[in-house]
């Protein structure tokens, strides 16, 4: 949470990739798909700005694996209670989303950052399904081994 926190204290400007991205990359002669679409009131086009839609890609893939994580460690970390394993789901799944939410709020706080609710529910949604989908594989695959082991009785 506080790895989110830092990242999403710092200014826009701060994380910024552009640049980066057009001194290291030549995109002149690389064939890239032609997508546009709108993403909360701006028109996100590899067509018109390739760097920016690269940067949004990476930016919210970084929302993804944030959440992802985050979850993954609140599934971990509530399995070790003696709460039924319905509710370490309900529990891990609903702490990150509300952090998500929470995160976004103070985004809106921070110069050159704006909040914004399609982050919290749709993308770092994402990011925790696919963290609790790994707690489920994870101890799924634990509990087969587990019982391999144990042979039977």
């Amino acid at each position: 949470m506080f790895i989110i926190f830092l990242f999403s204290h710092m200014p826009y400007e701060e994380q910024d990739i552009k640049p980066f991205l057009r001194d290291k990359i030549d995109l002149a002669n690389v064939p890239i798909p032609s997508i546009t679409f709108e993403y909360d009131g701006q028109v996100i086009s590899s067509d018109s700005d390739p760097y920016g839609f690269i940067e949004f890609l990476f930016r919210k893939a970084g929302h993804v694996l944030g959440y992802c994580l985050l979850t993954l460690l609140l599934f971990l970390t509530i399995m070790q209670t003696k709460l039924k394993r319905a509710w370490v789901y309900i529990l891990s799944g609903a702490l990150a989303i509300f952090y998500a939410l929470t995160d976004e709020w103070h985004q809106s706080f921070v110069p050159g950052r704006t909040g914004h609710w399609q982050d919290a529910i749709i993308i770092d949604g994402i990011g925790v399904i696919l963290g609790l989908l790994i707690g489920y594989i994870g101890t799924f695959l634990f509990k087969k081994r587990e019982t391999k082991r144990m042979g039977p009785n």
